[in-house]
């Protein structure tokens, strides 16, 4: 019996101080993030995780905890998929404009897989989803881990935009971590075409890679970007979440991107 007690208390020491400990993160407020949406006229939360020290900044944690509709972020794990179902082979597939008017006249050409997600081309996904289907789109998600999609035959084309669905800053930060360390079930390949289609910068100083995304929220615009900063030797992850009431939204999709890089200055992680 004394053996059985001493043999419970090693696998649960185990635990504590292996995998617990390994889960452990602090949570640092940073006020300074704050200042930054407010001069520009947006509310939200930017959340950046760095990996190496297992900790969180963010100016809104309640905020950066709360599910709102992912919108194109979408588009990575809709893209992963694609790859791993077969129903996209590879980042030079070509999807071919119809002629038909679309909201974006960057979208109103023919476009390879990776140009589609660099330009975030909703009619091209759409197309992708209708052929991955509901059942295969469940699956695949229930396996990668992706929770809070709500999807039917009817809603299988526009649920990331519109309705039910819900996804917050830490589920995001926590998918991309898995996909960069190579946590994700897919294959190697998927995993090279997925972090080189995210590429958005590479300077001597930093690489950035990530995904934006724009959305409607109870009426107000509901604005994202979420990727990861290779920096100084290290990874940080980020997820930065805005909302603005539909007045001069010609600046609007620029401010996701800005309002990141300025926290990543004041961590020191770019200049």
């Amino acid at each position: 019996m004394q053996k059985i007690f001493i043999i419970i208390q090693l696998v649960l020491c185990a635990y504590f101080f292996g995998n617990g400990q390994s889960e452990m993160t602090k949570e640092i407020l940073k006020p300074e993030f704050a200042k930054i949406l407010d001069s520009l006229q947006v509310k939200g939360a930017i959340l950046i995780y760095d990996v190496k020290n297992k900790t969180y900044y963010s100016n809104d944690f309640e905020w950066a905890k709360t599910g709102f509709i992912p919108a194109s972020t979408f588009k990575i794990p809709n893209s992963i998929i694609a790859l791993e179902s077969g129903v996209v082979q590879n980042d030079t597939v070509v999807f071919a404009w119809n002629g038909e008017k679309r909201r974006f006249k960057k979208w109103e050409k023919d476009l390879t897989f990776k140009e589609a997600f660099q330009v975030s081309c909703v009619p091209c996904y759409q197309e992708i989803a209708r052929k991955i289907g509901v059942d295969r789109m469940g699956a695949y998600l229930d396996k990668l881990n992706y929770q809070g999609m709500i999807f039917d035959t009817s809603t299988i084309d526009n649920f990331w935009l519109e309705g039910a669905s819900k996804f917050s800053q830490m589920q995001q930060i926590e998918f991309l971590e898995k996909l960069y360390f190579s946590k994700l079930p897919i294959s190697k390949r998927t995993e090279n075409i997925l972090k080189d289609i995210m590429q958005i910068e590479k300077t001597v100083k930093y690489t950035l890679c990530g995904k934006t995304g724009w959305g409607m929220r109870d009426d107000m615009n509901n604005g994202w970007f979420v990727g990861y900063v290779e920096s100084k030797g290290a990874v940080y992850f980020f997820a930065t979440n805005v909302e603005k009431a539909e007045t001069n939204m010609e600046a609007f999709p620029i401010i996701r991107i800005g309002a990141t890089k300025e926290a990543f200055r004041v961590l020191g992680l770019i200049r």
